[in-house]
């Protein structure tokens, strides 16, 4: 009696294994497919490999890397490209679950499509921001012609990580674009000069009685236009002398 339970059990066990490589949509499918690889549904070795997995290879034997974003996968052109800027012809690898889970829930599906990280990208075009996406149209980014990197992270778009009021207050007296203190919108770089009251002879002769050299780097005694000069290197070293 013992030795035909077994039996019995290890034939159920036999069946739904060869069940689950026969059906698997029907014995482990997480979800229905996304819209476009409907048709696919009942092929789940189109894309898995048995007991492995998705297959980057099996992808990208129907979508080339080189026509991703630009053309379906007869190699026909897309009417309207499915990204502004394809970008996945920049990808270290062909690692397409990366990103992608094409199957839409329930819950241990998760979301279609993962969080993407710029780790993936070529270092060379990893911080060429404005190659995949679209600047801001803010004022200030509107003006800033720059690296996005000099304020944002890769991770996570805020919080930014430059608060220009920390430097200087960009009150209503110096309401100005950035091209006019930052030249060719070089952000590690500014001057005080690119505006017609703040000239090099108004400044030099304004700072002249009290000994003040170093005019070029206004922002390390001014935090703004109403502030009272701070002291700075200048200050600490006439303090020295007269010492």
């Amino acid at each position: 009696m013992r030795r035909l339970v077994l039996v019995v059990i290890a034939a159920n066990l036999v069946g739904i294994i060869a069940l689950v490589f026969i059906y698997p949509q029907f014995m482990v499918s997480p979800g229905a497919l996304v819209p476009a690889h409907a048709g696919l549904t009942d092929n789940c070795f189109a894309c898995h490999v048995p007991l492995r997995g998705v297959s980057a290879e099996r992808c990208v034997a129907c979508h080339a890397v080189k026509d991703i974003g630009l053309r379906t996968t007869k190699g026909l052109p897309l009417v309207q490209p499915a990204v502004k800027n394809p970008f996945h012809q920049e990808l270290v690898s062909q690692d397409c679950v990366a990103c992608h889970s094409d199957h839409q829930g329930p819950k241990l599906a998760g979301q279609s499509r993962k969080p993407f990280s710029h780790t993936l990208l070529r270092a060379t075009s990893r911080d060429r921001c404005e190659s995949c996406h679209v600047a801001p149209t803010t004022g200030v980014h509107t003006a800033a012609k720059g690296n996005c990197l000099q304020c944002h992270q890769q991770d996570r778009w805020k919080p930014a990580t430059f608060d220009h009021a920390k430097l200087f207050l960009l009150d209503r007296d110096h309401n100005a674009t950035c091209a006019t203190c930052h030249i060719n919108n070089d952000y590690r770089k500014y001057t005080c000069y690119g505006c017609h009251e703040h000239t090099v002879a108004n400044v030099t002769r304004k700072h002249a009685r009290e000994r003040i050299q170093n005019i070029d780097n206004c922002v390390q005694c001014h935090r703004s236009a109403h502030d009272k000069p701070r002291e700075g290197r200048e200050g600490r070293e006439r303090g020295r002398e007269r010492d």
